[in-house]
């Protein structure tokens, strides 16, 4: 990877047309989206039927499923007004839905405001909305330099994957290594897009209705200037507008903060779900194209080709209401939070709760198909973890807090020998610790979780230590109930 960032390169500038006479039919497909895919994809197949869109020059890492002819043009069905393609592939299919923190007329790398992992299985006929917090820490993978700080959180991987025009799709797709790498989610797509492409969804399907849970009054809400546009709802049923349904999916002032954000993103992406399929709206909406071709220029981007779209819809319009599961990371899966060292508080995961209390029930728990590789990351094999917290170059120090002779070097020997880097062992300030107690002093999170299993340390045993540590990231101190591993 070079490390030089390059300027973006520029967008390519597509001409508008008419659109084809079996165009009507296949944005059907696209409005029987039932997933949180619906409010994204149909516009998105607006502007490219409009565009005379390559169909086969994008890059793909979907699982075959979609019926296309050579070159990626739609099937022979489509010429006449028949039906839109089919998706007839029997793997689970994964799409990455980012939203960049980028206003009206601004250009440039943007950090990603919301994260969200749609994901739908063709054979059980269930789907997957899974949000992520944009302040939670994770492994960023890319050599480049990405500023001083070491410690990253995941809505930068979109930044930095624009800035070094990261191979196949920038910050797109360093936003979807990241997820990837860090929740061993295999993602086969991704959509971005920006505030403009929120509102103008929302606001060409006549709004939306919510159930609020909670009066919101937030005085501070950021307007489109870096300035302050207060926003006030009322609890119970609202109808939104594109303008109010953004300010309800992007203000933090709940109780909940950024968890409560995630769950109202799931809520408006189903209520717009919810509008699209209740209404016949698709005749007005195929008038309105030339215009919407114009309004979402630049306000979106994804790897997804025109065909693909239409199959996904398809597919997605076979999964009931009641089959779309939805969770978010919360405080329940959270090891301790900490301001890192440019001053951001960032939260740091429990990665091996998360895989085993979310990952792996939502996403692999019909087991993947016997042609499907196994799944990598954090709901991966225990050697996988030890893996990645080796990535994370910890520096190490080991106390012994009880009354076993010689059990500090004995652990350091043992960290040692699995690639750990332990910089200090001695006694701790005391040694009548009843139980082994780790601190985490840099928001080691994958480190911090490898000692925890390994050696079995109780979640109440697990700290922050707040400033950090002169001498190391990470310290265990040896407690009276303290086994160590068979070699």
């Amino acid at each position: 990877m070079n490390p030089n960032p390059r300027p973006l390169p520029p967008r390519r500038q597509r001409r508008k047309t008419t659109l084809p006479d079996w165009s009507l039919g296949a944005l059907i497909g696209m409005f029987l989206a039932a997933t949180g895919l619906a409010g994204y994809l149909i516009f998105i197949g607006v502007r490219d039927f409009v565009a005379e869109l390559d169909l086969g020059g994008s890059h793909s890492t979907g699982p075959a499923g979609a019926q296309l002819t050579p070159g990626g043009t739609p099937g022979a069905n489509a010429g006449g007004g028949g039906s839109a393609p089919q998706w007839t592939g029997t793997d689970r299919v994964t799409v990455l839905v980012t939203g960049i923190d980028q206003r009206q007329n601004e250009t440039g790398p943007a950090h990603t405001d919301s994260i969200m992992v749609l994901s739908a299985d063709p054979l059980a006929k269930t789907a997957v909305m899974f949000s992520i917090p944009r302040d939670l820490k994770v492994q960023i993978p890319l050599d480049s330099p990405m500023g001083e700080c070491p410690d990253h959180s995941i809505n930068e991987a979109n930044f930095w994957g624009d800035v070094y025009d990261y191979p196949g799709g920038g910050g797109p797709a360093l936003a979807v290594e990241t997820v990837s790498l860090n929740f061993g989610i295999p993602i086969n797509y991704y959509v971005r897009i920006n505030f403009v492409a929120f509102e103008t969804v929302v606001d060409q399907i006549g709004g939306i209705d919510v159930e609020v849970k909670e009066t919101i009054d937030d005085p501070t809400y950021p307007d489109a200037t870096y300035g302050y546009e207060p926003f006030y709802i009322e609890a119970g049923r609202q109808h939104l507008s594109g303008h109010d349904a953004l300010r309800y999916a992007r203000t933090r002032a709940t109780l909940g903060g950024d968890f409560e954000r995630a769950a109202r993103q799931q809520q408006v992406v189903l209520a717009v779900r919810d509008k699209v399929l209740s209404l016949n709206m698709m005749p007005s909406l195929v008038g309105k194209a030339p215009q919407l071709y114009d309004t979402l220029t630049g306000s979106y981007v994804t790897n997804m080709t025109l065909n693909q779209m239409l199959a996904l819809a398809s597919l997605a319009s076979q999964i009931p209401r009641e089959n779309i599961r939805t969770a978010v990371i919360d405080q329940k899966y959270l090891l301790t939070e900490y301001t890192s060292c440019n001053g951001r508080q960032l939260l740091v995961p429990d990665v091996y709760k998360i895989g085993n209390e979310l990952i792996q029930p939502l996403f692999f728990a019909s087991g993947p198909a016997p042609h499907s590789s196994a799944p990598t990351g954090v709901a991966a094999a225990p050697g996988n973890m030890l893996e990645l917290a080796t990535v994370e170059g910890a520096r190490l120090s080991v106390q012994n807090g009880s009354n076993i002779l010689g059990i500090a070097g004995k652990v350091r020997d043992y960290l040692t020998a699995r690639g750990f880097n332990v910089v200090e062992i001695g006694n701790a300030d005391r040694l009548d610790y009843p139980s082994t107690v780790i601190i985490d002093y840099s928001g080691k999170a994958q480190t911090t979780r490898y000692l925890a299993e390994t050696f079995h340390v109780a979640g109440s045993n697990i700290f922050s230590g707040g400033a950090a540590s002169p001498n190391a990231d990470v310290r265990v101190i040896i407690g009276a109930d303290f086994v160590l591993p068979q070699q």
